[in-house]
């Protein structure tokens, strides 16, 4: 247990966690030079193609230090995104210890501070560790003033490391056998062991990764999750290297992965306990809370055939992703799909490019929306994420919307540009905090319907790549919320409903109908496309007809053989026009979804 090391690395996006993790590995001789890539850990293509961690992976090392003890490392890789802060949480639960790792040249950021109090929360021992010192532009004094007063951590004991260069790998590793502490716990308790996270392969089933926190995990025992109260039987047991290694158990301390014969996506609950269900523990292990989705989206197959592949995508995926939650919705444009809880838009692309990636679907999705709380007139309080289930006026008495305290981080020349993002997006309480020099910190109070349209987007662009964006919810506040609809010839299109602040209303209505009025095809009458609040049309476009031009066959004669021709014409156009159907091609719902800038 004393020469066993549990610990993950935690940063901003974009400040080298997977290549630092890539060092470690090869220093530690786990794959060689033949067989090494770069983002070994990462293991799915879009990872690679983004240069992001979206999944947390785990890695069993082996380090002879100095002092010519060998150690066991297990590290764990974690995401440094705002939309998967659930899944360093897991990871973070099953550490003693973590690297604190912050850019030499861009510095403290946003996530660094929420990443740090998340670590904090857990009690974990931390070691500040300095990268990309190589930058010419890297500032390394700066950087551990900024570590000390935004941190509150000593920066005299951070260690300096250039990744990339491979220079100051050494010292990091001592750090961690020296300054991090080694697991609690005892293989004489009764067995707790913490599932952080879960794979799914197709041939064995559902593959857990667990930290064992007391006891011993072997083949052949029964095991019980606590939460779920179902027992299992023990197949397999290893560590995880690059690939499994099969091992005779798994003591206290260790991380590895235990396949049990667990079939059923739903029988799995990541965060849950394992214990022995001869000799249960009393209580399950603490610290886990679920994911709360702030982001709700409806999913739709692009052919109705292909809705149980992507039912059964959905339960593969949520046991990767349990942050994930989706229930069955139908639509009567679109037909059956599911209603999904995502963390935020990164975690809803993500989502939908795995699906069409991973499983080869094909899929639509409806306008992104948050959850509303609606108090109507006789006092009953509902919560809606779809605007399908939106009340009719005359029934609400007030509506309410989450707010969240966003904090950007930027240099102080960025200021003007992000207070009128801020204001612009209905920001208030706005307020500013000077870090160090030339360093900002703005919070300000706004709602988190509008963080969802392309706000990262437009953030990177005012502060030319340098302001860094992280929130928490905070609470839910009166607003004027109203249903748009979306009319295609005088039908409404269900999934193209959104709840939007009275305010943008006639602006988003106009967005959707200009779109809409690109992508539909001319048809043989005129189509309106408008966009309504209840009765009141306050957005409108129309496509004109295809004209066919019946008066070519008159070389002459009299004009009223034409004005004849033009009357029947008209007649049959407008007969044409009230049962004519309009159909929505398939790309016209995901122009909607597009930001005037695309």
């Amino acid at each position: 247990m004393n020469n066993v090391r549990c610990f993950c690395i935690i940063a901003h996006i974009d400040h080298g966690k997977s290549t630092l993790a890539d060092r470690l590995i090869q220093r530690c001789g786990a794959v060689g030079d033949r067989d090494f890539r770069d983002q070994i850990l990462d293991s799915m293509d879009i990872e690679r193609e983004r240069g992001i961690t979206i999944k947390s992976n785990t890695i069993t090392l082996s380090y002879e230090a100095q002092d010519g003890v060998t150690y066991e490392l297990n590290l764990i890789d974690t995401p440094g995104h705002v939309d998967f802060s659930h899944e360093v949480r897991r990871s973070l639960m099953s550490c003693e210890g973590a690297l604190l790792l912050v850019d030499a040249a861009q510095g403290v950021e946003a996530q660094t501070v929420a990443n740090l109090y998340l670590a904090m929360e857990y009690d974990l021992e931390l070691i500040p560790v300095i990268n990309k010192i190589d930058l010419p532009s890297a500032d390394v004094e700066r950087v551990q003033e900024e570590i000390e007063e935004d941190l509150g951590l000593d920066a005299t004991d951070a260690v300096l490391c250039s990744a990339k260069q491979g220079e100051g790998i050494d010292e990091v590793l001592e750090a961690i056998v020296h300054r991090l502490p080694p697991p609690l716990g005892s293989v004489d308790d009764p067995l707790q062991a913490l599932i952080f996270d879960a794979q799914y392969d197709a041939y064995r089933g559902a593959v857990l990764l667990v930290k064992v926190q007391h006891g011993v995990l072997e083949a052949g025992q029964r095991i019980r999750l606590m939460y779920t109260g179902v027992e299992h039987v023990i197949e397999e047991v290893g560590l995880l290297g690059l690939k499994r290694v099969k091992t005779q158990q798994l003591e206290a301390g260790s991380v590895g992965y235990v396949i049990a014969g667990v079939k059923a996506v739903s029988d799995i609950d990541v965060g849950d306990t394992i214990t022995d269900a001869n000799n249960p523990a009393q209580e399950p292990l603490p610290g886990y809370k679920e994911a709360k989705p702030v982001v709700f989206s409806s999913v739709y197959p692009m052919s109705t055939e292909e809705y149980g592949d992507l039912t059964r995508a959905l339960e593969k995926l949520k046991l990767n992703d349990a942050a994930l939650i989706y229930e069955k919705d139908s639509s009567a444009a679109l037909g059956f799909g599911f209603r999904c809880g995502f963390l935020g838009l990164l975690h809803l692309e993500i989502v939908q490019e795995r699906l069409e990636r991973e499983h080869d679907l094909s899929l639509l999705l409806s306008a992104p929306s948050v959850r509303y709380r609606i108090l109507t007139k006789n006092g009953e309080t509902i919560e809606i994420d779809n605007p399908a289930f939106f009340p009719a006026a005359d029934e609400i008495d007030v509506v309410e919307e989450p707010f969240i305290k966003a904090s950007v981080m930027m240099p102080d020349r960025y200021i003007g540009h992000v207070m009128e993002l801020c204001r612009d997006r209905r920001g208030e309480n706005t307020s500013i905090n000077y870090l160090s020099v030339g360093r900002v910190e703005l919070t300000s109070d706004m709602p988190l319907a509008e963080v969802l349209f392309d706000f990262y987007d437009r953030l990177k662009s005012v502060t030319q790549g340098y302001g860094s964006f992280d929130y928490e919810m905070t609470d839910y506040r009166p607003t004027d919320v109203v249903k748009v609809e979306i009319l295609v010839n005088g039908e409404s299109v269900d999934p193209l409903a959104q709840l939007v602040h009275r305010d943008k209303a006639r602006e988003r209505a106009i967005h959707y109908c200009e779109r809409l009025a690109e992508t539909i095809p001319k048809q043989q009458f005129k189509i309106a496309i408008q966009g309504a609040i209840g009765g009141n049309v306050i957005a409108r476009k129309t496509i004109n007809a295809y004209r066919k031009d019946v008066t070519a066959k008159c070389y002459g004669g009299d004009i009223s053989r034409k004005r004849k021709l033009l009357e029947k014409q008209k007649k049959g156009k407008k007969r044409m026009k009230m049962v004519g159907q309009v159909e929505i091609p398939q790309n016209a719902f995901v122009a909607v979804l597009k930001s005037k800038t695309d």
